[in-house]
């Protein structure tokens, strides 16, 4: 029999496992009544909905076949083409799957998908995986040289790509076959239409085992990586953004963030739990984004930072175009929120931002609430529920409240390792971020920067992302960019990369004189280079291994 501390720690781990196990189905399971998404239903939908979920849980199929039977009619994808309804998505996508089918797919084969945001994208995601296979989703804007290499690592059998990117494929294996997804004008090649026009009504065999999701790692630092995403084990991973984004069911929800990242692949999983109608457009366009709110009265939309900023350098005129007030959330991810922006965008529309910061390969971390970003807009707000997150410092400790420290969290979406065979460090059952960041007094979480950004100078460590954001809040700065490059003396230097904004008279000297009134004389860039755009990539991340100190 234990007694003393041994027998606390034991009740302590017990009473922390009972929580695990009753406490958090409940509170999810109240979190998706609020949502709508658990409501009464016909007892036809409901023995549909328990067959499915038997057999493909939580899957992007089941997302759909769930539609089908709750709300067949109800427009599931809008896009250029025009409105898809549940019940023909489910029958498209069986259809697709019987053609894959015939062009030799079979369970545990890969199908490499190369699109824009549109439905053939998810059509092919969602036939893909009804036959068991694998969906490895492509970044739209690799070399044709990195798809080569991506397509060979990852053994594709066949690749959905649209017409556009078909000078990307010259390089790749033979074995692959190629159909388009989508097309502007004639083509020779075969298409997701054709391909579901020709193929037999009815389901496909089901699979004996469900097919992985692939998302490749952005690639800011080098070639992009292939990351196996797991699918939600139940309700409480949808439940858990749901605690602290108040998305609601049925509702019109945007998805311009790209399909092919790891959070435009969250708004349409999201959406498929919600019942949602899934509003895409193949190119992002900040007007055009106004449009659709107003035209479809959005009520939700998932985007990166970089789209809220061209959002607001939108005219005046043009802002208040469109009426938006159908628009309850904007949830940003995908790369750093400047700070500058998070203030100017809430003063602009209202209490509608929430800034999710996570990963490829952790999902989630935290969510700043509209309040939250409000009080603090550099934050990054608190766990959702269900969430773990610890500072540690480099020997594992935690670190002390308001230091800094690498940031490691555990939650049920953490990926399942990259395809290569690599993993991400764990410590105490906490996967690393590959982030540094400070817990506030207040308990909220600032990101100070990535772990591998941190640069010694004379002796200080400095992390460029703060200065990054106190440059941004110049006037007259468009972007900005900070990262450190040799130094003879001190071993590292800062450099900044500084856009302007239209007609804006900025020089060198302004930009230092700003750092320096605001932080400490080691944080002020020693050299400041004036761009016309920062390199960014598809999700609108910047490349800074493509600056250089010209």
């Amino acid at each position: 029999m234990m007694s003393g501390r041994g027998a606390d720690r034991s009740w302590s781990a017990a009473a922390l496992g009972l929580v695990d196990r009753v406490a958090l189905p409940l509170h999810a399971g109240y979190t998706l009544w609020r949502a709508g998404v658990l409501r009464p239903m016909r007892p036809t939908a409901l023995r549909a909905v328990l067959a499915g979920w038997r057999h493909w849980q939580l899957t992007l199929p089941f997302g759909y076949l769930v539609g089908a039977a709750r709300h067949p009619d109800r427009p599931a994808i809008v896009d250029e083409l025009g409105s898809l309804s549940y019940a023909q998505v489910a029958e498209r996508t069986a259809r697709l799957a019987a053609g894959f089918a015939g062009m030799g797919v079979r369970a545990g084969d890969t199908v490499a998908v190369l699109c824009r945001n549109h439905r053939g994208l998810v059509e092919a995601a969602v036939a893909t995986a009804r036959l068991g296979a694998h969906t490895a989703l492509l970044n739209t804007g690799l070399s044709a040289t990195q798809v080569a290499a991506v397509l060979r690592e990852q053994d594709a059998s066949l690749v959905v790509a649209d017409a556009e990117f078909r000078p990307l494929l010259r390089t790749a294996p033979r074995k692959a076959r190629r159909v388009i997804a989508w097309q502007d004008g004639p083509t020779r090649s075969t298409t997701l239409a054709e391909l579901i026009a020709a193929a037999p009504a009815g389901p496909p065999p089901r699979p004996d085992r469900h097919g992985r999701l692939v998302v490749l790692t952005s690639g800011t630092t080098g070639t992009p990586k292939g990351a196996r995403r797991p699918h939600p084990r139940g309700l409480s991973a949808p439940a858990a953004l749901l605690s602290r984004i108040p998305l609601r069911h049925g509702r019109p929800l945007l998805v311009a963030a790209p399909l092919f990242h790891t959070w435009g692949l969250a708004g349409l999983q999201l959406g498929l739990v919600l019942g949602a109608t899934l509003v895409l457009r193949r190119r992002f366009d900040a007007e055009r984004l106004l449009a659709d709110i107003a035209g479809h009265r959005v009520d939700s939309v998932f985007a990166v930072p970089v789209m809220l900023q061209r959002v607001l350098e939108l005219p005046h005129e043009i802002r208040h175009a469109h009426d938006v007030s159908s628009l309850r959330v904007v949830a940003c991810s995908g790369s750093a929120l400047p700070a500058p922006v998070a203030a100017d965008f809430q003063r602009r529309f209202g209490p509608v931002l929430y800034n999710v910061y996570g990963s490829t390969e952790v999902s989630w971390v935290s969510v700043a609430t509209p309040a939250e970003l409000r009080a603090a807009p550099h934050t990054a707000g608190r766990p959702p529920v269900g969430t773990r997150v610890r500072l540690l410092d480099e020997h594992g400790r935690p670190v002390p409240a308001g230091q800094p420290g690498r940031i490691f969290v555990a939650n049920s979406m953490l990926f399942e390792g990259y395809t290569d065979g690599a993993a991400k460090e764990v410590r105490q059952g906490l996967m690393a971020t590959g982030d540094v960041g400070r817990l506030e007094p207040s308990g909220l979480l600032a990101v100070v920067g990535r772990d591998d950004e941190m640069i010694i100078s004379g002796g200080e460590n400095v992390y460029p992302r703060e200065v990054e954001d106190v440059i941004a809040g110049l006037p007259g700065v468009r972007e900005a960019a900070v990262l450190g490059v040799p130094d003879e003396r001190y071993g590292q230097r800062l450099a900044a990369y500084v856009v302007r904004a239209d007609g804006a008279e900025l020089d060198a000297d302004a930009v230092r004189g700003h750092v320096r009134e605001r932080l400490a004389r080691f944080c002020v860039p020693r050299d400041v280079v004036f761009l016309d755009a920062l390199p960014r990539n598809a999700t609108g991340k910047v490349l800074k291994r493509a600056l250089g100190t010209d």
